[in-house]
């Protein structure tokens, strides 16, 4: 079965009314993104944690999928007197190929190599061969896979320093890739921290499936022990906010791993975190950084 893809281009103030119009019209699904999208004119609309967001964007662009045999034209005209639209934009339509779509998504996520013996593995395909350390892990709902810098940064330190038995802790631990992975490399008791429950649920998970001990809370369920190895991989903005506390569950003397900052923010998060640790040189990877503290 083929599908049929209409595209509108037009103001913000009228996007969300449409595209509420359209579902009701018989559309299967509605998105909007920027109409710059991939220019230079790209816009964000999601600040980072307790900054404002931006609202939508100036131009919208409004795709909706409609089954293949719909009158295109008849949608989108039922649609905006519904919405209260008079001067209907100009739209284009596209046919979308029946596909394995399972298939299709599953293409994109290759294993990735994180280091010499550690690997980052989809479930659907084999593990490398030879003497390596294979984490299973696939694409959901919490940020963890082993594709993005800030991910890597953080799992090739713990490939190259973590000490066999030093207890860790993942505070934002997303998909917990950071804590299972650790777990596989010696990590003595291991735990995580996440205030999305879904992402708790997810880590759980992963951990059952690549057979490794390691829990995972959100935080009013979380122990207050100190960990000798501390790791968050957030955003710049949460991590200078939770600096005091990411120092009292740092052991004296234990380490400190911080990613998710912009290399240009390196020098402000290393500010911050000042008065308690002492810091190595920045690592950088395609625009981001890790940071590497020892507590004093």
């Amino acid at each position: 079965m083929a599908w049929l893809n209409l595209r509108v281009i037009l103001q913000a103030d009228r996007a969300e009314a449409l595209s509420d119009a359209l579902l009701e019209a018989g559309a299967l699904a509605v998105s909007l993104e920027d109409a710059a999208a991939g220019a230079r004119d790209e816009t964000p609309i999601f600040g980072e944690p307790n900054e404002p967001d931006a609202g939508l964007w100036a131009r919208c662009a409004l795709s909706a999928l409609l089954e293949g045999g719909a009158d295109a034209a008849a949608v989108l005209n039922a649609a905006a007197r519904a919405a209260g639209v008079a001067d209907l934009p100009a739209y284009t339509v596209e046919a979308v190929a029946d596909a394995d779509w399972v298939r299709l998504t599953q293409a994109q996520y290759s294993p990735i190599q994180i280091s010499p013996r550690l690997w980052i593995v989809p479930t659907w395909h084999d593990t490398p061969g030879g003497d390596v350390l294979a984490l299973r892990l696939d694409p959901g709902l919490a940020f963890g896979t082993g594709s993005h810098p800030t991910t890597r940064l953080c799992l090739r330190w713990l490939d190259e320093h973590l000490r066999r038995g030093e207890t860790l802790l993942d505070y934002g631990c997303g998909s917990g890739i950071l804590a299972i992975a650790g777990k596989m490399l010696g990590a003595g008791r291991v735990w995580g921290v996440d205030i999305d429950p879904n992402a708790v649920q997810a880590a759980r998970a992963n951990a059952l499936q690549n057979g490794v001990e390691a829990a995972f809370y959100l935080p009013d369920a979380a122990s207050a022990e100190p960990a000798q190895i501390v790791l968050a991989n957030i955003l710049t903005n949460p991590l200078k906010a939770l600096a005091p506390l990411l120092a009292r569950l740092t052991v004296p003397g234990g380490s400190l791993v911080l990613s998710g900052i912009l290399d240009s923010q390196a020098e402000e998060v290393m500010t911050v975190y000042a008065p308690w640790f002492a810091f190595q040189a920045p690592v950088f990877d395609g625009g981001w950084v890790r940071l590497w503290g020892r507590r004093a």
